[in-house]
């Protein structure tokens, strides 16, 4: 069957993941009656909306039969997606990072990094987050009793953490935010370029174009001088790795640095606020973690999988191959809603309570198999610092007015969280 169209608007439209309830009402329908069927909307080629857990993690099993890179690696529509292949010389993706290879450059590239975000390696860098965090918590504490908890603490922590580790100077800090947020907001007209609602695929395409190159000309300098006097930075591996005995192409380069800077914090920002404002809402399990922080890194978890900051990625069949009972023809394109793989009845207890104690949280915000996401550890690891810091000196929080989240169907969350607090 093909999906209604109203369910099918509310899985693209980028307003519904701001509205939150409408994104997943219509996953929630789709579970229950069409988990594995095919959108047709006007202006986008036809897909899949993949809604189970089970089937998301099926697809991302198989990175053979499921390739990122033959077809844009996110939503898009047919006349961006036209325009796109024009500029890249048939390319159907603007960027050539991790999230838009396959096998064997996939891992060829991914090996180049991967020891720098393996847990061993990130312990050293333990003592240095948590200062950090500390300096974070003293801002919040400084500012009395009411704060912007996403803007003043979860946008900055994250961000000042991974800015550090590429080797990014902290003057720099607020140009890198602001790209992030017009990347990733680009549909959003209080985040984006152009500060306006893009009501056509060129505006938007043009937005997102203008973001890139800014982030272009910002990286060639930093390779150039990496190149001249490396570091011990992540920006030093990546002007001076080499994937396959040559190093990496300019674009390949430029996408690395990019899908560090962005990917980097952007997530973690997400779940940090997504988790302050679901325990402000939820006052029994931030008294219940009050009561026990050793808790705390199963509430990270559930935070994770609550928020889901990533909210699809696509995949492209490269044969005929068969999921759930349902024909799936090569070159067909699928969209992973994680969020709905998230919520799914099959796999998660009563889904939609925020519980800090949930076990087993078999998640799938990270993505699964190859393409699990590089920085995870990284991630985890930062939130766990923050709230070991956070929790012992706040003694209360509430919602000081509306929570608002950025409307935006690839990567989102929240955008402003308003908060009142006690803290020693």
């Amino acid at each position: 069957m093909t999906i209604p169209a109203n369910i099918a608007e509310a899985v693209v439209d980028p307003k519904a993941y701001a509205d939150w309830d409408r994104s997943h009402e219509a996953f929630a329908w789709l579970r229950k009656n069409a988990p594995l069927d095919v959108a047709e909307i006007e202006g986008f080629d036809p897909f899949w909306v993949v809604s189970k857990h089970a089937d998301i993690q099926a697809i991302e099993k198989q990175n053979d039969l499921f390739h990122n890179e033959d077809r844009s690696a996110t939503l898009t529509n047919i006349e961006t997606d036209k325009k796109v292949r024009e500029m890249m010389g048939g390319s159907p993706n603007l960027l050539r990072s991790l999230v838009q290879m396959d096998n064997p450059d996939h891992m060829q590239y991914r090996r180049l990094t991967q020891a720098w975000f393996m847990p061993q390696n990130l312990r050293k860098l333990e003592d240095r987050i948590r200062e950090i965090a500390r300096g974070f918590i003293d801002k919040m504490a400084d500012k009395g009793t009411e704060c912007d908890f996403a803007r003043d603490v979860a946008f900055l922590y994250p961000l000042h953490v991974i800015m550090e580790v590429l080797g990014v100077p902290e003057i720099d800090e607020p140009r890198m935010l602001k790209l992030t947020q017009e990347l990733f907001g680009a549909q959003d007209p209080e985040v984006n370029r152009s500060g306006a609602e893009v009501t056509d695929s060129d505006t938007g395409l043009a937005n997102i174009q203008a973001t890139v190159a800014d982030f272009f000309t910002y990286f060639v300098e930093m390779t150039e001088d990496r190149r001249k006097n490396p570091r011990e930075d992540l920006a030093s591996v990546i002007a001076n790795g080499e994937v396959y005995g040559k190093p990496l192409g300019h674009l390949e380069a430029m996408s690395y640095y990019i899908i560090a800077a962005t990917a980097g914090h952007d997530t973690t920002s997400n779940t940090t606020g997504g988790a302050l404002w679901a325990l402000a809402e939820n006052q029994d399990q931030f008294r219940k973690l009050k009561d026990d922080l050793s808790l705390i890194p199963s509430m990270v978890e559930e935070s994770i999988r609550w928020e889901t900051p990533v909210k699809h990625f696509m995949r492209t069949a490269t044969a005929d191959t068969e999921v759930a009972g349902k024909q799936i023809k090569k070159n067909d394109w699928l969209f992973l809603a994680y969020p709905s793989g998230n919520r799914d009845e099959d796999v998660f207890d009563d889904p939609y309570s925020f519980k800090i104690d949930r076990s087993p949280n078999k998640h799938v915000a990270f993505g699964y198999g190859a393409h699990v996401c590089l920085g995870q550890h990284l991630g985890r690891m930062e939130m766990r610092i923050l709230w070991e810091e956070l929790l012992p000196r706040l003694q209360s929080v509430e919602l000081n007015g509306k929570p608002t989240r950025v409307q935006a169907n690839f990567v989102s969350g929240p955008k402003s969280i308003p908060i009142k607090f006690k803290m020693n």
